[in-house]
């Protein structure tokens, strides 16, 4: 991996992190694209610049989930369920799901049907996404948890997940979007820390890689901040259809065309 590979993948890691398009799924591709194998460093280096899109969240979020005893505990609830699937399944998830690159795909493009299909819905008055998060709930908040737990299946967005699943419980786009970033923090943490203990021997076998994975986490942190940023200014007046549309269209031209 050279310093060109390290820019792209931190850019790639930030910027489709909080975006609902999935960012391990753009990472893999991205990955294929540049002809890096798979090795053991490339791994290591892709849980470890997760961090710095986390860092983007708390350098924006972290007075207001610390002065919001309430909405702490909610975050904590719908963080359960992801933690309970990736603690029980966590082998199954890296040496099953995460093998199938066709699998993937398929997965990527139903998830943009089925943000079509909730926008569609939206537009017929079927769902009305009109609350703030203030008025979350403790039982929807385990419902949410529920729905992130899905996004351990490689192309879904754990992003895209809370999404959709606030968005049907009736919450704002941008509300939604915001809850979602303040969850990424105890999910993405406690999953980046779950992944560095069982790579633990990785990381002393290449000490000297230090530079390449602080550049690496730096551009992702910068390029999160940018793409957290835009994700609220542009759902506050749009809806998910964009992304359902880039999901169905960049999946079939991959099917179609990469090998």
């Amino acid at each position: 991996m050279n310093i060109l590979h390290t820019i792209i993948l931190g850019i790639v890691e930030g910027v489709t992190e909080f975006l609902p398009i999935s960012s391990t799924f753009h990472l893999i591709w991205v990955s294929r694209f540049l002809g890096l194998p798979e090795t053991d460093f490339t791994k290591l280096f892709n849980v470890v610049i997760q961090s710095g899109a986390i860092l983007a969240v708390v350098f924006l979020y972290w007075k207001e989930v610390l002065s919001n005893m309430r909405l702490f505990s909610k975050l904590i609830i719908s963080f359960i369920p992801t933690a309970l699937v990736g603690l029980f399944l966590y082998d199954y998830i890296k040496s099953v799901l995460f093998e199938s690159v066709f699998g993937t795909t398929i997965v990527f493009i139903l998830v943009g049907v089925i943000f079509l299909g909730v926008e569609y819905l939206i537009s017929r008055g079927k769902i009305k996404p009109m609350l703030d998060v203030e008025k979350l709930t403790y039982l929807q908040a385990i419902g949410i948890g529920v729905f992130q737990a899905l996004a351990v299946v490689p192309g879904v967005s754990r992003a895209g997940a809370v999404l959709i699943g606030m968005m049907i419980f009736g919450f704002k786009r941008s509300e939604s979007a915001k809850y979602s970033f303040m969850l990424s923090i105890p999910t993405i943490s406690a999953a980046s820390l779950f992944d560095l203990l069982e790579m633990k021997d990785v990381i002393t076998q290449h000490p000297d890689s230090a530079i390449t994975l602080l550049i690496g986490t730096a551009i992702a942190c910068v390029s999160a901040f940018i793409g957290i940023r835009w994700l609220i200014g542009y759902l506050q007046n749009h809806s998910l259809a964009l992304f359902g549309w880039y999901r169905v269209i960049f999946g079939i031209l991959l099917l179609l065309f990469a090998r």
